[in-house]
């Protein structure tokens, strides 16, 4: 019996194009820089690539280094932080800004920033709405960077960057503007220029792509003023941004799944909300919370509190049943630490400890989350619940 799977913001199954593709380059295996016919097809396919996710972010010229493919989201991350923050022209500013619930792959290299000597100010995100109040206050001359999720991956959060960006460029026209959109590409509609972003994270695996690649928008404004530079030094790939022989097999097929969601994203929004709302609408009918951010939320992101029953217990509860969920972010789970981004949006410890996050796709059915609602009914009678 194949699973049900609402576990599509640790990852996503493969799509038929994606994986066609990756065949396809696996069996045209020329090194891209070669100037033989092998080498130039697959240097074709990375342009092919390349420009499936320009369009998807709605550039319509590309320019080189625009688009910098990397291994995954985390290191496009790194890429876009630590890039910005060793470029010359940062150095007589050293703030940043971002918020209290990164994902680790921002969080992370934030704690080794503050550990070279630059100040980091995290804005609060409680109820999931940006405090842009804190904001207001955190942005000063010394700011050189406003680095924000778009998406929280644990509660479905909506975050308002187009207003955080604004007002931060209104304080500092220098600024640099940075997202996380792992959570929202082709999960919300939005475009670089149209949220104010100077530099945008994507992944493949979140998207029907194969893991192991990831992607970073960076402004062309930033190339030419040299506000960037490379974190992983080569042989020069990427324009000179990510050294290292490109992925052609896991490139290709990212495109080609970008190529295969994105004419439908509309249709795909629309169906994931509807099924968000059959979704919450039965939880609350079950009398099981809902963590409903008090701004905009994604379409495809439910974060739930068990009635004092253990997210863990009760994950394998579903499990057992063919049902596949997640108790929090699987950068995370595994380590068993009480989520930080529970806790900035306001849950207590104890409600932390008995959440699940129900993660949706375009691919997903009303029949399921019917299944889904009837196991965790079934869950609440069987289970022992804590005291």
């Amino acid at each position: 019996m194949q699973p049900i799977y609402f576990d599509n913001s640790a990852t996503t199954a493969l799509s038929a194009p994606a994986r066609a593709k990756m065949i396809e380059a696996m069996d045209s295996f020329g090194n891209p820089s070669s100037y033989h016919q092998l080498g130039r097809k697959s240097a074709a396919m990375l342009v092919e690539a390349r420009e499936a996710i320009a369009r998807s972010l709605g550039l319509r010229r590309l320019t080189p280094g625009e688009i910098v493919f990397t291994s995954c989201g985390s290191e496009a991350n790194t890429l876009a932080l630590f890039g910005t923050a060793h470029a010359k022209a940062r150095r007589t500013a050293n703030r940043i800004v971002t918020t209290d619930s990164e994902h680790p792959a921002v969080e992370n290299v934030m704690r080794e920033l503050e550990r070279e000597g630059f100040e980091v100010v995290r804005i609060s995100t409680r109820g999931g709405a940006l405090d842009m109040e804190q904001l207001n206050k955190a942005l000063n001359d010394r700011v050189f960077m406003v680095s924000m999720m778009m998406v929280n991956n644990e509660t479905g959060a909506l975050y308002d960057l187009k207003t955080a960006f604004s007002l931060a460029r209104a304080r500092s026209p220098q600024v640099i503007t940075h997202t996380d959109a792992v959570q929202s590409y082709l999960k919300c509609r939005f475009t670089p220029a149209s949220i104010g972003a100077d530099l945008v994270t994507i992944s493949a695996h979140k998207v029907h792509g194969p893991k192991g690649v990831g992607a970073l928008y960076i402004n062309p404004a930033l190339l030419k003023a040299k506000q960037i530079v490379p974190w992983l030094h080569g042989g020069g790939q990427e324009n000179g941004l990510r050294s290292g022989t490109e992925n052609i097999p896991g490139i290709a097929a990212f495109g080609a799944a970008v190529d295969a969601l994105y004419p439908k994203l509309d249709e795909h929004i629309a169906h994931m909300s509807a099924l968000r709302e059959q979704l919450v609408s039965g939880l609350l009918a079950l009398g099981i919370g809902v963590k409903q951010p008090s701004g905009a939320c994604a379409p495809h992101v439910v974060n739930l509190t068990l009635p004092n029953i253990k997210s863990e217990v009760m994950l394998h509860f579903l499990d057992a049943r063919g049902i596949c969920v997640s108790a929090g972010s699987a950068c995370s789970t595994r380590s068993r630490h009480i989520s930080s981004a529970l806790l900035a949006f306001g849950a207590t410890e104890r409600e932390a400890d008995c959440s699940l996050r129900i993660s949706l796709c375009a691919d997903n059915t009303r029949e399921e989350v019917e299944a889904l609602l009837e196991a965790l009914s079934q869950g609440l009678s069987s289970l022992i619940r804590i005291r």
